[in-house]
Order: C-alpha cells, then sequence, then structure tokens
C-alpha cells in the first residue's frame, strides 16, 4: 500500500481525511494522520482500517522525519511558517509535499534541490490560493487559444456565512482563524494596477475603497484589495496586462463598519495596553475615543460616525457599550482584545453553515471588440464539520494527492496548480462535488 503522511486534523482537514478514506481501498492507500488532538483524530478515522491515528509534536524534525522516511506523499495542514522546515525534510528523504498555503521566498528557493530530489512540492492547492488559481487560467488559456488581448482581471474570494445562517447585523461570522481577520491588510500597502496605473491603498485606507458585485441568486457583495495583486502578474502569465486586481469579498454594511475599528486603532497588535484585563468593553472602547466632560460614549460614538444609527447599531450587537464583565486578558493588544469581543459575538452556532463566494471578471479583446466574461462559485457547507471552507481547501489537496500518486501530475520542483495538466483533472473532479462556476460571456 501507497503510504500518506497528513500533519494536522484541524477543521480544514476534515473532508480531506475522508476523501483520502473514501478511497483509500481503490487506490490502495494507507493514511497516517498526525496532531496533538488524539482524540480529533480519532472522530475524524472513525475506526477505519486503512488509517492511524498519531499524538506527537510534528514541529520537533526528530520526531517527525521517520514517518516522513515511510510516507510516499506528505500533506501538510500545519500553519504555514512551519512548511519550509517539513519540505526540506521531504527532499533530504525524496518524498513528494502537498501544501494549501502561498508559496513563500523560502519555499521558492528550494525549487532546485526538489527537482533534483525527483519530488513535486505542491504548494496552493486550497481554495484561495488554490481554486481561484485553476478556474482563472482556465479562462486565461481560453482567451489565449481563441486569440484574444487580456486588457483586465479582476478576482475576488470571500469566506462568509451561509444565508440560513446569516442571522447577525454584520453578515459575518468566523469560519476560519478569527486572529487573521482581526489582522487583515496590515503590515503593508495593498497594490494593484489600473490602466497601467500602480495604485497603493495603506491599511488606514483599505475599507474605504470597494468594488460594488452582484452575484445571482446571492445578492450584493463588496471588494477590499487583497495584499499585492501584481504578484499574480508573473502567477498568470499576464505581465502585461493593464489592469489586474485581487479583492476580498465581505456582504455590506461590513467594510464600512470594520474601518470604523481600522481609524480608531482598536485593531493595532503592536503594543500592550495596560490594565488590560480589567476593562470593560465599554472601557475599551472609550479608551480610543476623546475625552470630553459629561458626554457619554454613545454620544461620543455617534459623533465619531456622524450620527449613522446603522453603524451604531452594529457596534451595540457587539456589546461595545457594555460595562457588564471585564474582558479579562493580561498584558492584551487592541486587536487580541477585540478578537475576544468579536469570537462570543460572530462565533458559529450548532447546525449553522458557511459559504465560499469566489468571483473572476476578465475583459479582453479581439478583431476589434471587446468582451467580458463572469465566472462565479458559490459552495454552501454541510454541517459544523464539513463546511464550505473545508470542502473547498481539502478536495483539492485530496484529488493533487491522488494524481501524484497515480503519477498523472509529472512536474517537479515547487509548483502551483496553474497548468493545464494539474488543473484540469481537478476542476473536473471538483464538479462532481459541486464546486461549480457559473460562466457567461458577453460583448461590451
Amino acid at each position: 500500500m501507497k503510504k500518506i503522511l497528513l500533519f494536522g486534523a484541524g477543521l480544514s482537514a476534515s473532508t480531506l481525511i475522508k476523501y483520502l478514506l473514501d478511497h483509500s481501498s481503490a487506490e490502495s492507500w494507507h493514511l497516517d494522520v498526525v496532531d496533538q488532538n488524539l482524540e480529533l483524530i480519532k472522530a475524524k478515522l472513525a475506526d477505519h482500517p486503512n488509517a492511524t491515528a498519531h499524538s506527537f509534536n510534528a514541529l520537533d524534525p526528530e520526531q517527525r522525519r521517520p514517518y516522513i522516511a515511510q510516507a510516499d506523499l506528505v500533506i501538510s495542514m500545519l500553519p504555514a511558517v512551519y512548511h519550509v522546515e517539513v519540505a526540506k525534510d521531504c527532499i533530504a528523504l525524496q518524498k513528494h509535499l502537498i501544501t494549501p498555503s502561498y508559496i513563500s521566498a523560502e519555499m521558492r528557493a528550494l525549487d532546485a534541490q526538489a527537482k533534483a530530489a525527483g519530488i513535486v512540492i505542491m504548494n496552493e492547492i486550497g481554495v484561495d490560493p488554490g481554486i481561484d488559481h485553476m478556474s482563472a487560467m482556465r479562462i486565461l488559456d481560453h482567451i489565449k487559444a481563441i486569440g484574444g488581448e487580456l486588457e483586465s482581471f479582476k478576482s475576488y474570494c470571500g469566506g462568509l456565512i451561509a444565508p440560513v445562517s446569516d442571522t447577525n447585523p454584520w453578515h459575518y461570522k468566523f469560519t476560519w482563524n478569527p486572529r487573521n481577520v482581526v489582522l487583515a491588510g496590515q503590515g503593508s500597502a495593498a497594490c494593484y494596477r489600473e490602466m497601467n496605473e500602480l495604485k497603493y491603498l495603506p491599511y488606514h485606507r483599505l475599507f474605504q475603497r470597494l468594488d460594488h458585485i452582484e452575484i445571482e441568486g446571492y445578492g450584493q457583495f463588496e471588494g477590499y484589495v487583497n495584499r499585492d495583486s501584481l504578484n499574480y502578474l508573473e502567477t498568470y502569465h499576464i505581465q502585461n496586462v493593464p489592469t489586474i486586481f485581487r479583492g476580498t469579498l465581505r456582504r455590506p454594511p461590513y467594510c464600512e463598519a470594520w474601518d470604523v475599528f481600522v481609524q480608531l486603532g482598536m485593531t493595532d497588535d503592536a503594543y500592550v495596553m495596560k490594565g488590560s484585563a480589567q476593562l470593560t468593553p465599554r472601557q475599551f472602547l472609550n479608551a480610543f475615543l476623546p475625552f470630553e466632560t459629561g458626554v457619554s460614549v454613545e454620544e461620543k460614538f455617534m459623533t465619531l460616525v456622524d450620527q449613522r444609527q446603522d453603524l451604531y447599531q452594529l457596534f451595540d450587537f457587539l456589546g461595545l457599550f457594555s460595562d457588564q464583565e471585564v474582558l479579562g486578558i493580561e498584558n492584551a493588544s487592541p486587536a487580541v482584545l477585540l478578537q475576544k469581543i468579536l469570537v462570543e459575538k460572530w462565533q458559529l452556532a450548532p447546525g449553522d453553515k458557511d459559504m465560499i463566494v469566489m468571483y473572476h471578471e476578465l475583459i479582453y479583446t479581439k478583431n476589434n471588440s471587446r468582451f467580458a466574461i463572469t465566472s462565479s462559485l458559490v459552495v454552501e457547507g454541510q454541517d459544523e464539520r464539513y463546511t464550505a471552507m473545508s470542502n473547498t481547501v481539502g478536495l483539492p489537496v485530496a484529488i493533487a494527492a491522488k494524481l501524484i500518486l497515480n503519477n498523472t501530475i509529472l512536474e517537479r520542483g515547487v509548483t502551483l496548480p496553474v497548468s493545464q495538466e494539474i488543473y484540469a483533472p481537478i476542476l473536473t473532479e471538483l464538479e462532481q462535488f459541486g464546486i461549480t462556476f457559473n460562466e457567461s460571456e458577453k460583448q461590451i
């Protein structure tokens, strides 16, 4: 039997594990799953005869290397910062590796070594990055094949809450790492290109410049620019396109309200607030508002938001005007305290379903005519275990594992799924699981 070694059995791994187990007998696979939470693995494996649960520190090279040595393929669902060390072990032991994370500079530097070892290190094979790459490249290759000249490439993705579970005025609940949501956009200015002009958006303006998108059957969304869109010029082989924009999707009025947190400084993670454990939500909010004798927190906040009652209601829903309980976290940054408040209000309730939304808009010219292609994907989760996030991350990883083990994917080195050899069979199989794009084209 071929052995697959999986590091990490968290939420995003649920569908991945199910696929590998469902195909294990037909494909002659044995799955070894490693996680610090042994009970979590056992619950997901459910005594399957072709799988074994292990609990050890996968971050310790001395503990993980013997398991890698016995595997045919390794899948790392660990935090992204640990992928490079796992990759170095896989190179030394000549074992294929899959991760759903972005290719870091350190990972890319291993390309020659991976090729010399005869292995593929497949990255960016989840949903975003992953399905976004594959679906975009399918359209881009089509435009190239018919002799079209690309004018504009825009792509958006968001992990949201399904309409049936949309029960709060922010139209948002945490379907992935809350800390990443709180810190989204920090660190460097976002960058994109519009009609050959470079545009930069510093963090304090990120949630103010928005694209507005409507998806049939699901209504209105807003997109804010995601990181450095220019990174994708080389990835997609579209270096000369005049317009490129990669964005993150939210439901209105999320971005407008989140911008209030940004402007106040409540998402800052760079310093510790004195006496943070004793702060109530009301005191936490007031710490970022000016001092005015005889003026309440509510009045100061309303002045800040130009008397917008709709915005006030969003912050009131979060309990930010409450003095009932202290936040109780010692030596906490504003971002940590805000995350605690949000997690209590935006957590998934039993039976809630999440939703992945992806949208591409491409404009090209051919024979002096202009055409627009739009492509949208909406995937709703099944339940708390088999979420839309788990399905859209786990299935591409699992299908890629099958293709590598069956020698359908022959590419070697550090790569991502942008070649037709890789994306075509994966997108085709994803359609069997209801992960299907709705595409349309019109002359403009």
